[in-house]
């Protein structure tokens, strides 16, 4: 916290300083109050009146301005350590493993990012200060009224006790219901994402009713929880609005009788009320202060959940000056949640050879092919390019040198040309063309605004096999050492599918290629093939001898019904 704090430390200095000088100058006021009913109205001197009234006018406008500069001065701190929070939390989640982002729940991260930052940040502008301002001020003015009459200072010290006894109950009640309101916040939030993501496939199954239902069901949950934590809020403040009126008016009360029988003066009434109304506030806003500092621990608890979160896949510090892509499996073995995927897989892959995956569904493709980019890190053995084992290689390099194209394709919601130069940036419009031809997907020229068009969010405005050639012609325009493609021609037509392997022939030529592919078509394209089975790669070489020499690789096309 002090890291974030040291660039705004000036203005927080002068902020607290305003806030202090600001309670100071309140307190006086009515002591000032005191010595005008006291001494000239009292007597009738005009000099003294004057003089005094130009002191009081004095001390209220320095009490203006110290309230303006407490403000002025607190706005960029706090709004600029929110924004550091905010940053921070973003940049951690792009380190962490893809293992962490399969367990969370995108609307979890959401609602951290978002609604928790920003209660911590209005906890931080208001309720922080005025908490601490508070506590002074009850603590000076309950010392001064103590000096001034002290069986009345003695009356308003003691209702502070029943205040502290409630307040230490409703905090531990306070803390369980908020946490639980905020959770399901960021339960309904990922309902929501979710549901809008999905809708074709909602409409599709003609789902609305199903969906709405669910959703209903989550927002009354959080509703119950919320306004459980509104009752709870709602008893707390009133008790804390009955306590200081009801001493105010024991005060008034038993100040009248002790000015009647000349024990207190009537400027020392008069001030002695004045400092107990300043002292109605703090209390009645203790109860909301409390409330926040209880939300924003509570928030806080949960983004450092996730900073806490120590990622798994860390950079290391070599570079590859002239890389070849040169690819080899070195007794690989990945386990996850402690079962083997992989086990003691062997493979080498040259610079300029492609090689073509093939294995039933669920025989750890997928995570083969993750462990090149480090998506994922292996349990045993190592991945080596040009020799040097991934896991030493700084993380911008690696990802430098290898590029996927996924067979789900993610496009953001963003134009044709950032989806595309996401994995390089200066891309000229003739470099970008000629990627677009090489996925065949051209028709972005033929969109509204050209490659200038917005695609919408997880681009679901285009085709699935659009949504694919957009991804592979994104992998092909970062002119990687390694390309990746894992079953990416799956969503395309047979036409078109003919007429990108055509393509892909002459870009595979330039680079280490693994395809993971279900079709001989796709299986053609690379110069051998490994057959994974059982977590290990059982053989490897040309489409052809295999058809002969393996019956279970036979089998498997056959049942892909791809058959040359």
């Amino acid at each position: 916290m002090k890291s974030y704090l040291r660039p705004y430390a000036g203005k927080l200095v002068v902020s607290w300083l305003a806030a202090l000088l600001g309670v100071c100058a309140g307190i006086v006021f009515p002591l000032i109050g005191k010595e005008v009913v006291d001494g000239p109205v009292r007597s009738g001197d005009e000099g003294a009146l004057v003089s005094l009234g130009l002191v009081a006018f004095g001390v209220g406008v320095a009490e203006a301005l110290m309230i303006f500069l407490r403000r002025w001065s607190q706005v960029g701190p706090v709004l600029g350590l929110e924004t550091r929070i905010r940053d921070d939390l973003y940049a951690h989640l792009q380190r962490l493993p893809m293992r962490f982002h399969g367990e969370w729940q995108s609307g979890q991260l959401l609602s951290r990012a978002t609604t928790d930052l920003s209660t911590i940040r209005r906890f931080l502008g208001f309720g922080l200060l005025f908490l601490v301002m508070n506590v002074i001020q009850l603590t000076t003015v309950t010392v001064v009224l103590l000096n001034m009459y002290w069986p009345l200072g003695l009356l308003v010290a003691g209702s502070a006790v029943p205040i502290i006894w409630v307040s230490l109950r409703f905090e531990k009640q306070y803390i369980k219901i908020s946490r639980q309101v905020q959770d399901e916040q960021g339960d309904l939030a990922t309902l929501v994402e979710e549901s809008a993501i999905g809708i074709r496939t909602v409409k599709a199954f003609g789902r609305r009713r199903h969906v709405y239902e669910t959703f209903v069901k989550n927002a009354e949950k959080l509703y119950d929880s919320s306004m459980r934590r509104v009752d709870l809020s709602a008893r707390f403040f009133t008790f804390l609005e009955v306590i200081p009126n009801f001493t105010l008016a024991l005060v008034l009360l038993l100040g009248a009788l002790a000015v009647g029988t000349g024990g207190l003066t009537l400027g020392t009434l008069v001030a002695f009320t004045t400092l107990m109304l300043q002292l109605v506030w703090p209390i009645a806003s203790m109860g909301y202060i409390l409330a926040m500092a209880q939300e924003s621990m509570t928030a806080a608890d949960r983004v450092m959940e996730v900073m806490d979160t120590v990622p798994e896949i860390r950079g290391g510090t070599r570079t590859i000056d002239d890389p070849r892509g040169h690819l080899r499996f070195e007794g690989v073995g990945f386990r996850f949640d402690g079962k083997p995927v992989l086990r003691d897989v062997w493979l080498e892959v040259r610079p300029g050879e492609t090689v073509a995956v093939v294995g039933a569904t669920g025989s750890g493709k997928t995570t083969l092919t993750a462990l090149v980019p480090r998506l994922l890190d292996v349990t045993e053995g190592r991945v080596t390019i040009d020799g040097h084992d991934v896991r030493d290689l700084d993380l911008s390099v690696l990802r430098a040198v290898v590029a996927t194209a996924f067979e789900e394709p993610t496009l953001f919601s963003m134009s044709v040309r950032e989806n595309l130069t996401l994995g390089h940036r200066q891309a000229t419009d003739e470099e970008l063309r000629e990627a677009l031809e090489v996925a065949q997907a051209t028709f972005v020229y033929d969109l509204p605004w050209g490659l200038d068009t917005r695609i919408g969010e997880q681009g679901m405005s285009l085709s699935g096999g659009q949504r694919q050639r957009l991804a592979l012609a994104r992998a092909v325009l970062a002119k990687p050492k390694i390309l990746v493609l894992d079953d990416t021609l799956s969503a395309l037509d047979v036409e078109t599918e003919a007429l990108v392997e055509e393509a892909l022939r002459h870009v595979l030529r330039e680079a280490t290629g693994i395809v993971v592919a279900h079709r001989a078509s796709t299986v053609l394209l690379a110069d051998k093939v490994a057959l994974l089975s059982g977590g290990t790669i059982t053989h490897v070489g040309r489409h052809h001898d295999l058809l002969e020499e393996v019956p279970e690789y036979r089998e498997l096309l056959a049942a892909e019904e791809v058959l040359a």
